[in-house]
């Protein structure tokens, strides 16, 4: 317990500090988010991969606090996933390749014993799909953290509940040095998750949701994940929803998403991160009440209704169409390009 607490406030600190420190070589080397029409460096998601990799591995190597079972294998898998996403933060790569990488990743750790065949497929394509999906909410400052921080607390009582020890105390790590990263991303951002963060946080939470839920039947363990994932799937369904209707390439990118239609609305950046932020509280509490057996399965109907009346009614907001006219900013040699 100790331990976990001094952990945990380590990497709050770390990352704060490293966030800070690897802005300004992000600006000077063009790791840049291009979809913004403002300067935002990328290196935020490196910070929060580097303090939980060292501060979770210090407690492993002293074996003050063992990771246990398969939580090290995750938390490779996961530094590799990041590693990919580093490189299409830099350099970019497509995204079949971000899916195939992620889809080996979750292979490899996926608990097959517990879950089966059958189960351990469906679970790597849970794992890759909430990966890609928590990837897409990085489309706002402060999103992608606060989601993130909710759901790890969540995932973090799901596994104190079921007595993994190394895998909560690793989980209030990514929340501790999601809470440092916020501390520069609140808007307007000072650096941003990118995704070598946005995929490592999404990557680590849906295969430790996968770890908790090993060995329980499918229709319940369905539920919970549902709920601990509710905000990232209704962001990925909305926008799947909006650009085939608006008959646009999926991959497209452009201002269909959560955060965007709220903001049409007439929300602040701020106050839609923090409905967003809430209505993640209330579907991970009910995954977890369900998880813990406080309250029935049918609870999960009640987020599903949520998931797909938000996703209704924000379909309904109309968005510009099509990409707007480029803007271009020159910094030395560089040229940033912003559609």
């Amino acid at each position: 317990m100790l331990y976990g607490i001094a952990a945990a406030t380590a990497a709050l600190l770390c990352t704060a500090v490293l966030a800070a420190v690897l802005r300004l070589p992000a600006l000077r080397a063009g790791i840049l988010d291009r979809r913004r029409q403002r300067r935002l460096p990328l290196l935020g998601g490196l910070a929060v991969v580097v303090v939980t990799c060292l501060v979770a591995g210090m407690g492993e190597w002293t074996r003050v606090a063992p990771l246990g079972d398969g939580v090290e294998e995750l938390l490779v898998a996961a530094a590799a996933v990041a590693g990919l996403g580093l490189v299409a933060d830099v350099w970019r790569l497509r995204t079949r390749v971000l899916v195939a990488g992620t889809v080996v990743a979750a292979a490899c750790v996926v608990p097959y014993d517990e879950t089966g065949l059958p189960g351990g497929v469906l679970a790597v394509g849970w794992i890759v799909l909430a990966t890609l999906a928590f990837k897409g909410l990085d489309h706002a400052d402060g999103l992608a953290g606060t989601v993130g921080v909710v759901t790890a607390f969540g995932a973090g009582v799901c596994a104190a509940a079921e007595v993994m020890d190394g895998l909560a105390v690793l989980l209030s790590v990514v929340a501790a040095a999601l809470t440092g990263f916020l501390m520069h991303n609140w808007h307007p951002a000072r650096i941003g998750l990118g995704a070598c963060g946005s995929l490592f946080t999404g990557f680590v939470l849906s295969s430790a949701v996968v770890f908790t839920r090993a060995g329980y039947d499918i229709g319940p363990s369905a539920a919970v994940v549902f709920c601990l994932g509710a905000v990232a799937v209704a962001d990925a369904l909305l926008v799947v929803l909006a650009r085939g209707l608006a008959r646009r390439p999926l991959l497209r990118r452009g201002p269909d998403h959560l955060a965007h239609r709220l903001r049409r609305l007439g929300l602040t950046p701020q106050g839609s991160v923090v409905l967003l932020g809430a209505g993640s509280f209330s579907s991970v509490l009910v995954g977890v009440l369900v998880h813990t057996g406080w309250t029935g399965e049918r609870a999960v109907l009640w987020v599903a209704g949520g998931v797909l009346l938000a996703v209704v009614v924000l379909l309904l907001i109309p968005v510009p169409q099509g990409r707007r006219p480029p803007s271009t900013q020159v910094s030395g040699h560089l040229r940033v390009r912003n559609g």
